[in-house]
């Protein structure tokens, strides 16, 4: 693959990735029976005050960012396209799907949000233009504090579930359920979608533990 033909396929997958992440943060909501971490505080917020959840997720996204600065973190191209693409995508799919009320409709709504949103990981995730501004906010807890991600992870987690939760945030079995789960997928479509390395080069994409494939970007 050439290098223009390379960079245009990352592209395509950064975008796409974050454009599907947000849809399908949006078919968790539609859902109604449990968000992924940070979810439950966007929409939290959004309750108290009045702003859609994509919005939200903007704002929160901005702020994160901010505190990237004492971290000593540094945004890539696919942070900071992060923090807009995935709110506006939000926003877009909450307006064009109809509301569900029945239960039957409501899990198949739920299991295709979790499935999509590890597809949608693994897609941005190896197009490798930067972590979202979450994920970077916990790698760079890491570095300062010499703790481990997975323990950083947690805690940032609890918090932000806990304060989500507060502000009347949804908390059920859909939640449990994208915390057992977002992890093995992640880990399988960051695989189907790595991409190759250009003539010449030797990167490795998907090898390891996917450690920022987890939470939102």
């Amino acid at each position: 693959m050439s290098t223009r033909g390379h960079l245009v396929r990352r592209l395509i997958q950064l975008y796409a990735g974050l454009a599907l992440y947000g849809a399908s943060s949006a078919l968790l909501v539609e859902a109604g029976l449990g968000l992924e971490p940070w979810g439950v505080l966007h929409q939290g917020l959004a309750e108290r005050t009045g702003l859609t959840i994509g919005v939200v997720s903007i704002a929160v996204g901005a702020v994160v960012l901010l505190l990237w600065i004492p971290l000593r973190q540094r945004p890539g191209l696919g942070t900071v396209s992060n923090v807009f693409v995935v709110g506006l995508a939000m926003d877009a799919t909450l307006a064009a799907v109809p509301a569900a009320h029945s239960l039957p409709v409501r899990v198949p709504l739920l299991l295709t949000g979790i499935v999509l949103n590890g597809v949608a990981t693994g897609l941005y995730i190896a197009a490798r233009f930067g972590p979202g501004p979450r994920d970077g906010l916990m790698t760079g807890l890491h570095r300062r504090t010499g703790r481990s991600i997975r323990l950083m992870r947690t805690a940032v987690e609890v918090a932000v579930v806990a304060s989500g939760f507060a502000l009347g945030g949804t908390i059920g079995a859909g939640t449990l359920l994208y915390a057992l789960t977002i992890g093995p997928l992640a880990q399988l479509f960051l695989r189907v979608f790595a991409v190759p390395a250009t003539s010449g080069g030797s990167e490795v994409v998907a090898a390891g533990r996917p450690r920022g494939a987890i939470l939102r970007p």
